[in-house]
């Protein structure tokens, strides 16, 4: 598309136009979106002085649905048209009152530049009995030659975004079959199968969930497959196309046994998103899951697929829900919490007055120990009894050694105690 320059035969005059051409500016960009620019340049070498009429740039996109009642059929029976662009812009034309203009020779190039319609386009489709096709091309009008023009596909997609809400909702869906006829039976055939999502895009992998219960006495085997519809609508007709892009086998299934799929991987081809926006043309994909039944006709569930184009994110309905759901659930702890929280009570409130107030030590420290401490250790371990708690940033280690006397035998202890400063507790949330 884009990447090289188009080029015709010069008709008419041999020789005078070398080559025609259109190139895209984006040469890299593989496709078009609603509301997008399309810019490039139209190219043209001319040999010798050429006379033109006019050079025009022309851009049409339209479905077209169509089927006869033969191949040899001069005009298809059936036939329909939706018209989605159709753009004509000028690029060179004569000076008002000159039905002519002299091109010199050597070569010339024409930028050109349109904006796509803001309505959502229909994506670039092409299949067995219709079409959706854009192109852009470039008219080259001469007074005493056929007009000479060159013609490149634009690619368009319009885009699906499968974290919608209803591409996000799981779907599931449960069968069963009763193996043999009449009184031949040979029980039933049970298949459940489910996928987390509706939406997925090219080159992801589907998880499926399935339960396969085998009661009958055939030996089954359990399948999987994308296939992919395409419904052509015209004249109150219908014609449809339904093949398989993708599939995966599982094991084989004996009589009395169950199986269980827990995320089973099938990956989706390149295939084209999903087209649901066009009257006449419409793609559907759908997930089968299915089993092959020897002798009987399989069981088969079908889920709904869309392919999309904005791949998934992350952030599924589930946890909306779940979130949702948290929050509802929660909503009566706003009616029994008060908006500001009340302070902890005063270090005084909770202590007796016998004990507070006085701070009685019942070993009081001498006043003649200097440098060790010379009283019992109880003493100083119960001067700390009662105190208010400290603030955190407010608190100092300090070592202390005492003598103490062990069968006789005398010991110097040293032992650690965390010396506050004299400071009114926090009252207000800690």
């Amino acid at each position: 598309m884009g990447g090289e320059a188009g080029s015709a035969a010069a008709v008419g005059f041999e020789g005078r136009v070398k080559n025609l051409g259109l190139v895209f500016e984006d040469q890299h960009k593989g496709s078009y979106s609603s509301g997008e620019t399309v810019a490039g340049h139209v190219l043209l070498e001319a040999a010798e002085p050429v006379a033109l009429c006019a050079l025009r740039l022309e851009a049409h996109g339209r479905a077209t649905a169509a089927w006869g009642p033969g191949a040899g059929a001069a005009a298809p029976a059936t036939r329909a048209e939706v018209e989605y662009l159709n753009v004509r812009l000028s690029l060179r034309e004569p000076p008002p009152g000159e039905g002519i203009l002299l091109l010199q020779s050597g070569k010339h190039e024409f930028p050109f530049s349109f904006q796509l319609p803001s309505e959502p386009l229909v994506t670039s489709f092409t299949g067995k009995y219709g079409s959706i096709q854009y192109c852009v091309s470039a008219v080259l009008e001469r007074p005493k030659a056929p007009a000479q023009s060159v013609k490149r596909e634009l690619q368009v997609i319009s885009h699906i975004d499968v974290n919608t809400p209803a591409l996000l909702t799981p779907v599931l869906k449960t069968q069963e079959k009763m193996v043999g006829c009449w009184f031949f039976t040979s029980g039933p055939v049970s298949l459940s199968a489910k996928i987390e999502r509706k939406g997925y895009c090219n080159g992801e992998a589907i998880p499926i969930y399935a339960e396969i219960e085998n009661c009958s006495s055939r030996l089954i085997v359990p399948k999987a497959a994308i296939f992919q519809t395409q419904t052509y609508l015209a004249n109150g007709k219908t014609k449809t196309v339904r093949h398989m892009v993708a599939n995966v086998r599982g094991n084989h299934i004996a009589s009395g046994n169950t199986d269980t799929w827990n995320g089973k991987t099938l990956k989706i081809p390149p295939v084209t998103p999903s087209i649901l926006d066009c009257c006449i043309i419409r793609v559907d994909y759908s997930l089968a899951v299915y089993i092959h039944i020897p002798g009987a006709k399989k069981l088969m569930i079908e889920l709904p697929l869309v392919i999309g184009t904005i791949p998934y994110n992350g952030f599924g309905s589930r946890n909306s829900s779940l979130t949702s759901q948290f929050s509802m659930d929660m909503s009566w702890l706003t009616l029994t919490l008060p908006e500001q929280p009340e302070a902890p009570p005063n270090y005084a409130d909770v202590i007796s007055e016998e004990e507070f107030p006085g701070r009685v030590l019942p070993y009081p420290r001498p006043t003649n120990c200097e440098g060790e401490a010379c009283c019992h250790m109880c003493a100083c371990i119960q001067e700390f009894r009662f105190w208010p708690p400290p603030l955190y940033s407010e608190y100092f280690p300090v070592m202390y050694s005492m003598h103490v006397e062990h069968y006789g035998l005398p010991f110097k202890v040293f032992y650690v105690v965390m010396e506050y400063r004299e400071l009114k507790p926090p009252t207000g949330i800690y």
